[in-house]
């Protein structure tokens, strides 16, 4: 029997942001994805996940899902067989995207959750494509599903996430990690240094996607984790 795999979204996505690779490989293993809007501080996302986790499993995480699945390895790393990092980033908050968030908090508690995802956060997670439009619709509908008050709570948990590089040092499961090509919000610089932190992590670069290579790239996304996933 394969172990659970656990999938984890980033930040405004819910399992829509899946739902390819759920398809894929719920045939042939139980796949949960866990929210991430019910607490303000990383470490308590990881611990609700924990509680409700089966007794081990997979775990995959893209952006903030990557983030809350490294504090997961911090906090019980006997309970995972293998990980995958997805498009994510193991750095704390720069003094400067921590201040900007607190903007960002303002203007969605003025009502502004709809333009903040159009015209900050969404255009410039993709590559360019022949899904682009769609994809951008899916994620406004994921954000707007969400609500505010979750834009919020992840806001303040990404502001005061813990430095995790140490955690990737001591990693000893089978390791992916992979990035979108464009993605301009966690570079493929950032995943070069993650995969050289990682004792015995690989890397892949998905071409054609930039943040959200989980739908931008969806075969080329479960290739990769297909052979994750069976890897010794």
């Amino acid at each position: 029997m394969h172990e659970p795999l656990v999938l984890l979204p980033g930040m405004m996505c819910d399992a829509r942001l899946f739902e390819p690779q759920i398809t894929a490989f719920s045939a042939e293993r139980a796949v949960m994805v866990a929210p991430l809007s019910g607490a303000e501080r990383v470490q308590d996302l990881a611990a609700q996940i924990l509680s409700d986790a089966p007794a081990r499993f997979a775990l995959a995480g893209l952006s903030m899902g990557g983030i809350v699945a490294m504090e997961i390895l911090a906090q019980a790393p006997e309970r995972v067989t293998r990980l995958a990092l997805l498009d994510t980033n193991p750095l704390p908050d720069t003094p400067e995207r921590a201040a900007d968030r607190d903007r960002q908090i303002a203007e969605v508690q003025a009502g502004g959750l709809r333009a903040m995802m159009r015209d900050e956060m969404k255009p410039n997670y993709l590559a360019d494509g022949p899904t682009t439009g769609a994809i951008l619709d899916l994620c406004m509908a994921m954000a707007e599903a969400l609500g505010p008050d979750v834009f919020i709570r992840q806001s303040r948990a990404l502001q005061m996430r813990p430095d995790q590089t140490e955690t990737l040092r001591s990693l000893s499961v089978p390791v992916l990690v992979l990035c979108g090509a464009e993605d301009t919000l966690c570079p493929v610089s950032r995943h070069e240094m993650m995969r050289d932190l990682i004792p015995g992590a690989e890397l892949q670069v998905i071409a054609g996607a930039g943040h959200l290579p989980t739908l931008e790239q969806p075969a080329a996304t479960h290739a990769a984790l297909a052979h994750w996933l069976t890897g010794p």
